[in-house]
């Protein structure tokens, strides 16, 4: 188990690297025994130094929940970071590329609570029950600490990401919101279009066969810590495409069928 010192010293330096727009590497490089309460730990401390300079918990992210995204980044189980209100942006925004840290894009289904959801025990007709509508969404990651150091060629493991508020950068809610009971969500497919072609596409089906399952994960997840989810907060179910990298010039387009579409360009 890490120290408080040491976890408060490794939340500084992923704020630091935040702000200086300037990747660490890999927390595990450091600390090779580090534990997954200890990245969780380390995410707690983070988000409260956001919390303490003014910004506000609007929901939680579940990801690496598809194969897709597993395969994508060589980790095996889920995760979550915290939704904070500085990273929720508007459809057809126009965002800094700059301001991310190897920005990448991912699509996916958001629930919108209207009661509470708590317990190891959460099946997805709970969570239907406690959803107030569904709508798609756009996930920007930016990792602060490196996918892979440079020098030595070590690749992150599952609890650098944790550690790293999951990757998060914000949210993008757009399309058509829905019922959770208004369309079998696991067929719920979308493509996203990359300067207008077409880059990935998948089913929501991929987030551990249904999208109300992530929800399930994060309940069980959070249980024996007193945790909930609470109503108005937004739930990210988990990307069912692999992460697709942007720069500055990009345009992005989120095409969710009959949910609508998402735009998002980079400057």
């Amino acid at each position: 188990m890490l120290t408080d010192e040491q976890i408060q010293a490794a939340a500084h330096r992923l704020y630091q690297a935040e702000i200086e727009r300037k990747q660490i590497p890999a927390l595990t490089l450091q600390h090779p025994d580090m534990t997954m309460d200890d990245a969780y730990a380390v995410q707690k401390a983070w988000v409260d130094r956001k919390r303490e300079a003014g910004r506000s918990v609007i929901g939680y992210k579940v990801g690496l929940t598809s194969r897709a995204m597993q395969m994508a980044v060589n980790i095996d189980q889920p995760d979550y970071g915290v939704l904070l209100n500085d990273m929720q942006f508007e459809d057809g925004a126009n965002l800094k590329a700059s301001d991310f840290l190897d920005p990448r894009i991912e699509m996916e289904l958001a629930f919108i609570l209207k009661k509470p959801l708590f317990g190891e025990n959460v099946s997805i007709f709970d969570v239907y029950n406690a959803t107030d509508y569904v709508i798609p969404a756009l996930e920007l990651i930016a990792a602060r600490c490196m996918r892979t150091d440079p020098e030595s060629g070590y690749t992150r493991k599952v609890y650098d990401t944790i550690a790293d508020n999951a990757a998060n950068a914000g949210i993008i809610l757009g399309g058509r919101p829905i019922k959770p009971t208004e369309i079998d969500l696991r067929w719920a497919g979308a493509a996203l279009y990359l300067n207008g072609q077409i880059e990935e596409t998948g089913l929501a089906s991929g987030v551990l066969g249904h999208p109300a399952k992530g929800i399930c994960w994060v309940c069980k997840r959070f249980a024996p810590h007193g945790i909930g989810l609470e109503p108005g907060q937004i739930i990210l179910a988990g990307s069912f495409i692999r992460p697709v990298a942007v720069k500055a010039g990009d345009t992005v387009h989120a095409d969710f069928g009959p949910l609508g579409g998402i735009g998002l360009r980079f400057e």
